[in-house]
């Protein structure tokens, strides 16, 4: 019970942390660009307390989930000075895409910490074989450095094992660095092991450490910034097209359970599960669904095109089914949690 409850507590300030950062991403740069923010709210629910500087009600409220940010004339037609349907295309645009950024830095930096932590940082150049490789025996040699899978580049050395394991039939094709030279080696077959019935890749080959200068601190969290951005899209992708059943889509209740996981694993797994939560989060809201700031980017990219808005109406009600269609979605998402735990 004791630690049910510190994972509920965990995943409250985790969630509340980061949408808490993408809402500030908002504030801040609708401050910047001149727009009236009404109110700034830590939390969701009814108010406990807070205050009013320059024009913007500051408030806490009961429930510690994320925040918002309420902008003059975001939701409705307003003529008052500092609306934000009179502040000019690109401020709008800024401000809407401000969210998802904040996300992403926070991503990288949560990333940088993590990178710092460890021992090592590893490279995508091959140091050594396990006896009989695969991989060894299918042309792949020690100091190749592994550009791509499948077409795909890698940025990490997760990469690799992560291209690997989503392949179905233990082939790959890989695009390696070889004397200065783009080497292609086509229809490589790995190891894997069966174990209870199910198949488990078997990585054959160990790559070399990286030394850890700030520069290399910095670029490999850049690199794992992108590699998780792209994991969310590519996760997105087996969905839609039908290679992971919709069925494996987790929710609230799913995420919680995985946050329980990782806080028993150490600090370390933690941060990198909430580097990916924040990923996630940026990556997703900047989908062209209505009610998504990817949404509301689609609106203001027509209007800079067409030099004319289009009517808010129409985006109010656009962005109303949107907002129907992710709770609809949210809780097909929770549905599939709970049937999870349930016993079979």
């Amino acid at each position: 019970m004791g630690s049910s409850i510190i994972t509920i507590v965990i995943a409250l300030i985790v969630f509340g942390v980061v949408v808490l950062i993408h809402e500030l991403g908002h504030f801040l740069t609708a401050k910047a660009c001149g727009i009236t923010v009404n109110e700034f709210s830590i939390g969701m629910g009814p108010r406990l307390f807070g205050f009013s500087k320059n024009g913007t009600d500051y408030s806490v409220r009961l429930l510690p989930i994320g925040g918002y940010v309420m902008m003059e004339g975001e939701n409705e037609e307003s003529d008052e000075q500092g609306s934000f349907q009179k502040a000019a295309v690109w401020k709008r645009i800024l401000v809407t895409v401000a969210g998802a950024v904040m996300n992403l830095v926070l991503g990288f930096v949560i990333l940088m910490g993590v990178v710092l932590s460890q021992q090592a940082i590893l490279s995508r150049t091959v140091g050594e074989f396990y006896p009989d490789a695969a991989t060894e025996r299918q042309g792949l040699q020690v100091g190749d450095t592994i550009l791509a899978v499948n077409g795909r580049r890698c940025f990490i050395a997760n990469d690799i094992s992560y291209e690997f394991a989503r392949t179905q039939n233990a082939t790959v094709d890989l695009t390696v660095l070889r004397d200065g030279k783009r080497v292609q080696l086509e229809d490589v077959v790995f190891d894997t092991q069966t174990q209870d019935g199910v198949s488990y890749m078997v990585l054959d080959f160990k790559v070399y450490p990286l030394e850890k200068t700030v520069g290399n601190v910095l670029a490999e969290a850049g690199r794992w910034t992108l590699s998780y951005a792209r994991m969310v899209a590519l996760s997105l992708t087996d969905v839609v097209t039908g290679r992971v059943p919709v069925n494996n889509l987790s929710g609230p209740v799913g995420i919680v359970q995985v946050i329980g996981e990782a806080t028993g694993m150490g600090w370390q797994p933690l941060m990198l599960l909430v580097a990916l939560i924040t990923v996630n989060l940026g990556v997703f809201n900047l989908l062209p669904i209505p009610a998504l700031d990817g949404g509301r980017l689609v609106f203001l990219i027509l209007e800079a095109i067409r030099r004319k808005p289009i009517p808010q109406k129409y985006e109010i009600a656009v962005n109303a089914a949107g907002f129907v269609f992710l709770i609809g979605l949210v809780l097909f998402a929770t549905f599939n949690d709970v049937t999870r735990l349930l016993p079979a």
